[in-house]
């Protein structure tokens, strides 16, 4: 692309190009129950090396019995925000501003009742929030399993702590949990401790202590990284299964957009602690906007492509340490515009569930086609999926 090229005649800042935008915030709603609304989340965590200005003005929304991906590469934000979701941000975070709004009925009375999280002490986050209505399952079962309890006893914990579940009960329930997520000798392994099990069962337990106190959100925070691929594809039907047995709503936290393609239905992708583009799993698949989505697509592994190598984005994410002015890709983008270089694009409005923040969205922008190595694998990819579909 020439020089005459990458210039827009009135270099647009954010103002002067709202005429070309619509906002998120005239997505339309429909009339499920959203049951997690973040709005404009932003966060800034103190080191000792500065401030680090981790997430950008997020915004997610997830109806209920809904699957939404947060996709990008490690250090873009996506475990942050959801750590923010379940009031656990480490104690060096500061929330610069934003909104968590999450939506819950009473135990007691089935009255329905809707919270900003940000405002809630952490007592009372921990008694109403944490594993009793929103769970999280982390990327790394050994961490987060006790390794001096048996998993038994692990499991039951969350039930006697929130719901003052007799002790016999809990352990019933603990054994039937094992069953379901697909554990045998179910008794037995009550009694393991967890370097007694495999990575799959242990990954496969912490999904048990997830789903003992009946969430309504779950969020899956990588959750098949450190497992092979046989025992990955298990976790994830494991945990779409379980999702459609109790309509509960799912979160999936990944790098891996073969992960994405077989669970999400709205996938939002995150760069440098900001959301870049947003949609359906067909749009960010078959008419993905965003020249970072489009690296994303490239960068998966493709059995019928003609070409030997392997595609990688080029370049590393920015250091947040040190902010600077413009699009945070630019300096990793063959397709940046001299307006990159000095402002932040807007969210650009593509249809009524999908949205992308770059300005070759902009009408003033030259007019620029995804790469035709990356189109020929989509087109790849729809007539794989109608194949399956037929």
């Amino acid at each position: 692309m020439s020089d005459e090229e990458k210039k827009i005649e009135e270099t647009p800042a954010a103002e002067e190009a709202k005429a070309a935008v619509v906002s998120e915030e005239t997505e339309p709603e429909d009339d499920r129950d959203i049951i997690l609304d973040i709005k404009d989340l932003d966060i800034t965590f103190k080191t000792s090396a500065g401030p680090v200005h981790a997430i950008r003005g997020v915004n997610i929304r997830l109806h209920r019995g809904e699957t939404v991906a947060i996709v990008g590469e490690s250090g873009s934000g996506k475990s942050v925000t959801m750590k923010a979701a379940m009031g656990i941000l480490a104690k060096n975070a500061i929330v610069n501003s934003g909104k968590i709004r999450f939506s819950y009925k009473h135990l007691e009375t089935g009255e329905p009742d809707t919270v900003d999280i940000l405002k809630q002490d952490k007592k009372w986050i921990r008694s109403h929030i944490n594993g009793r209505r929103i769970a999280m399952v982390f990327q790394d079962p050994m961490t987060s399993l006790d390794p001096t309890m048996p998993i038994g006893k692990q499991i039951m914990e969350g039930m006697m702590w929130h719901y003052n579940t007799p002790k016999e009960e809990a352990y019933n329930k603990a054994k039937k949990l094992l069953e379901e997520v697909g554990i045998e000798d179910a008794e037995k392994r009550m009694k393991n401790y967890p370097h007694q099990l495999s990575g799959g069962m242990r990954q496969r337990v912490v999904i048990a202590i997830a789903l003992s106190c009946d969430p309504d959100l779950l969020i899956c925070d990588e959750p098949t990284t450190a497992l092979d691929v046989t025992i990955q594809a298990r976790i994830i039907e494991l945990i779409r299964r379980i999702q459609k047995e109790r309509g509960i709503s799912v979160i999936y936290i990944t790098h891996d957009l073969g992960v994405v393609a077989k669970v999400a239905d709205y996938v939002n992708v995150m760069y440098a602690g900001r959301i870049v583009e947003k949609g359906t799993i067909n749009e960010i698949y078959y008419d993905p906007r965003h020249p970072y989505t489009w690296g994303l697509l490239s960068a998966m592994p493709d059995l019928d492509t003609d070409d030997d190598r392997l595609y990688t984005i080029p370049g590393s994410p920015p250091n947040l340490l040190h902010e600077k002015p413009g699009d945070a890709f630019a300096p990793r983008n063959r397709y940046a515009l001299v307006v990159d270089e000095k402002a932040d694009p807007p969210m650009f409005k593509i249809t009524d569930t999908h949205y992308a923040a770059t300005w070759l969205l902009d009408p003033r922008a030259p007019k620029v086609e995804m790469p035709p190595e990356l189109k020929a694998r989509i087109e790849r990819m729809k007539k794989e999926a109608e194949s399956v579909d037929d």
